[in-house]
């Protein structure tokens, strides 16, 4: 009886175990988003619902019963968001141990880009693609499919350059597309906080597993979105940590140039220079950082 009573004792405490971690990462997964005061309102018609049936208020319970079908498939609408985030850390949780180290051998030249748009206040908006594909963004901006390197960043970026406007989308060690459109964050209290380079690279980081690093037009500087967060005003070498953590790659850390490649900026008539602020009506990404 005891040897019979033990498994299923186990099996019970495994099922609970299950349930809780599962409830526990849903709610994890809502906390701090817009889905959250959703949840509450799903919430309270649920204890609507019961409140009906224990009543026994025919009516109420009637169209209850009624609407509760189709609350599924509402559900599956509000929450698309949420559900596709969800199933997205799922894959790449079972994928992890099939990272190539090729998608980690692209943020040398990320780095040394950044170090100088930073320098010179250029406006600029990498996308560095992981797990999820981006093609759908990819096919809204000029496809390039060109080998990364520094010197092809510092020229998409020109202020002058006719694709500087936009993101440009790295895959694996290739720059797939430039003067990308990418869409903006949602969230009400970033809105009002960050310009449209910021908000754009935070929504891609929302919809997918994507990094971004970012380069303010206004005062220089750089920061990187993950998932949704912005980590904001990073020096060259915490954005070489932060990228090499996230690409699961260690490197040496690379010389960065001191004002090397000036000519980036002198060449530049003096309306084009990246400090002067350029807002011209149908830029992607202009003006906002």
């Amino acid at each position: 009886m005891a040897a019979i009573a033990w498994p299923q004792l186990f099996l019970k405490a495994l099922d609970i175990l299950l349930v809780a971690f599962l409830i526990y990462q849903f709610l994890n997964l809502v906390r701090g988003t817009r889905a959250a005061p959703m949840l509450v309102g799903v919430a309270t018609l649920g204890l609507a619902f019961y409140f009906a049936r224990l009543g026994e208020l025919p009516t109420l319970n009637w169209l209850l019963s009624t609407l509760l079908p189709y609350v599924v498939f509402a559900l599956i609408v509000v929450f698309q968001a949420e559900i596709r985030h969800a199933l997205a850390n799922l894959g790449r949780r079972v994928s992890m141990m099939r990272s190539a180290s090729s998608s980690a051998d692209v943020y040398d030249d990320i780095v040394l880009a950044a170090n100088l748009f930073s320098q010179n206040q250029t406006g600029a908006l990498i996308v560095i693609e992981r797990e999820i594909g981006l093609r759908t963004y990819i096919e809204s901006g000029v496809a390039l499919d060109a080998r990364l390197s520094y010197d092809l960043l510092a020229t998409i970026f020109r202020p002058s350059a006719p694709l500087h406007d936009g993101a440009v989308i790295v895959q694996r060690d290739r720059i797939a597309a430039a003067a990308c459109f990418l869409p903006l964050s949602m969230n009400p209290i970033l809105s009002t906080q960050l310009g449209t380079r910021h908000r754009a690279a935070i929504g891609i980081t929302e919809e997918t597993d994507a990094a971004a690093v970012i380069i303010s037009e206004e005062t220089g500087a750089i920061s990187l979105a993950v998932a949704g967060n912005i980590d904001r005003d990073l020096t060259v070498e915490r954005l070489r940590e932060r990228l090499t953590t996230l690409l699961r790659r260690y490197a040496p850390a690379p010389s960065l140039p001191s004002p090397l490649e000036q000519d980036f900026i002198e060449d530049e008539p003096p309306s084009s220079h990246p400090s002067g602020h350029h807002h011209d009506a149908g830029s992607r990404l202009k003006g906002d950082d």
